[in-house]
């Protein structure tokens, strides 16, 4: 199954190989990867490209290639994908995004994830949508916010793929309930 989501100036679409070059820029960049452990070389690029796109045909959608509809500009990623680790909160589905730094704050991030979030709960039925970052990411909670998420801070948690005492260990958790949604 392959999914392509449309909103007024992005095109959401499966993952293709002719994407890495342009993943690989994106993923190497040290403010984009501000909030994560490292920047990716080119093999983690792949690796990423790789379960993107596994998790696609697995599911039915992922956190999908990202471009702009007026000149097909790759603009970096925004979707969907299940959690992938063990929480408390899991099994879940999330939203997220990564997107290069020269569409930051131009509204992108927040039409895709709205995009995805009607697809999450018009499409495949989900009760609830979480999302979750590290406190000091500010950019990425305030579209969490702007979509309407409520953070959780019962569910904050500590990410288990990083060792105690790493300063992005800490991650606060965000939810969105389908019954929200239809009120927005």
């Amino acid at each position: 199954m392959t999914t392509t989501l449309t909103s007024e100036r992005l095109i959401l679409r499966p993952w293709r190989d002719d994407d890495l070059d342009a993943l690989a820029q994106l993923c190497a960049d040290p403010e984009v990867m501000a909030h994560f452990p490292s920047v990716l070389d080119h093999a983690g690029s792949i690796r990423l490209l790789d379960r993107l796109m596994a998790h696609q045909a697995e599911h039915g959608f992922t956190f999908w290639c990202l471009e702009r509809r007026e000149d097909g500009a790759f603009i970096g990623f925004t979707g969907l994908a299940r959690v992938g680790f063990d929480a408390p909160f899991v099994p879940a589905v999330e939203t997220g995004w990564r997107l290069a730094r020269s569409y930051w704050g131009q509204g992108y991030a927040l039409e895709a994830a709205r995009c995805s979030l009607r697809f999450a709960f018009e499409d495949l039925q989900l009760d609830e949508v979480v999302a979750f970052t590290v406190p000091a990411n500010q950019r990425s909670w305030s579209v969490m916010e702007r979509l309407g998420m409520r953070r959780d801070p019962a569910g904050d948690f500590e990410h288990p793929g990083l060792p105690v005492g790493h300063p992005l260990r800490p991650h606060w958790l965000y939810r969105i309930q389908r019954e929200d949604w239809h009120g927005r």
